[in-house]
């Protein structure tokens, strides 16, 4: 009997034990979890004797991942390139030989083909026009299988024209669906540095109706100007104009015509042209502008005034 009131009082002593180091774990981690339900389902844990749920702190200073999304988002379908009239193809059909052929896609976009008399392709994309060569042949009963594969060797229909102060001003066979204005821009030689302005005027057709549009080449190279940059379809002009430009004479060190920069004040205009002359003086400094009548206008400007397209200064002598 001794024996087990001992052991009895040992079991309760290291009972106590547990519990007051339970408590203690229990105030620890309340002050060292945030609040919320994580913590609480921990200190329950704690509480009762159960495992508790592994929680994942972030430490001091960082910002927790944010979490990945289940599904990318889907990439733009590029459009394809359409046949069109004028097209040269070169149209191969594996292991028929016979059947393999160059042809031009005439104006009503048919081409003649062996068998099969008039197919026609034009305004389909490349994929597009395969298949329904390859559903003729089949059906005809020509080729049990056939295995079609078209490429364009000479591009006719889909061009356009660039002029203007360019390198090399011409029609240009638009070979991919989808460019820019700026990639044709650089197949014609790109603008003229120091002859071609900063605008390109585009014109067509869209939707039936006439279109016309003014771009700001710089702008479009400018953060967040991009969407600027149009997508060019056939049969457009693009027309690139001189640039802007001022004229200077009388005493002036290079006197002449200068391209205007955007901006430029009088200041700015004569120290790019050298300076007045030593027999020259800024004073009395005279400006001839075009007005919105046709006229024109002789006017005496400060030196931080604007400078407009065909301004005509004029530096007079000094008396003295």
């Amino acid at each position: 009997m001794k024996g087990n009131a001992m052991t009895m009082t040992t079991t309760c002593s290291t009972s106590r034990r547990v519990r007051a180091l339970s408590a203690f774990v229990a105030l620890v981690v309340a002050f060292a979890l945030p609040a919320g339900p994580a913590a609480a389902a921990t200190l329950a844990g704690t509480a009762t004797g159960a495992a508790a749920p592994v929680v994942t702190v972030p430490r001091a200073g960082t910002t927790p991942a944010a979490p990945v999304p289940a599904v990318a988002p889907a990439a733009a379908v590029t459009e394809q390139y359409r046949i069109g009239a004028g097209d040269t193809l070169h149209i191969t059909v594996y292991q028929s030989p016979d059947l393999s052929l160059d042809a031009r896609v005439n104006e009503a976009g048919d081409i003649s083909y062996p068998l099969l008399g008039r197919v026609n392709l034009g305004g389909l994309t490349i994929n597009a026009a395969e298949a329904r060569l390859a559903q003729a042949l089949k059906k005809g009963e020509i080729v049990k299988d056939p295995q079609v594969i078209i490429v364009v060797t000479n591009v006719r229909a889909n061009q356009v024209n660039v002029l203007g102060q360019v390198g090399k001003p011409g029609r240009f066979a638009l070979d991919l669906a989808g460019m820019r204005l700026t990639e044709v821009i650089s197949l014609a030689g790109g603008v003229i540095a120091g002859a071609g302005s900063d605008t390109a005027v585009l014109i067509g057709r869209r939707n039936g109706q006439s279109f016309r549009y003014e771009a700001d080449l710089p702008k479009i190279f400018a953060p967040g100007g991009s969407n600027d940059d149009i997508v060019v379809m056939p049969g457009d002009t693009i027309w690139v104009d001189r640039a802007p430009q001022i004229y200077l004479y009388g005493e002036i060190q290079h006197a002449g015509a200068m391209r205007l920069e955007r901006g430029m004040t009088v200041m700015q205009a004569v120290a790019a042209a050298g300076g007045a002359t030593p027999r020259g003086t800024l004073k009395g400094l005279k400006i001839n502008r075009r007005g919105p009548d046709g006229r024109i206008q002789t006017i005496e400007p400060s030196m931080e005034d604007t400078l407009k397209d065909g301004d005509v200064m004029y530096i007079r002598e000094s008396l003295f």
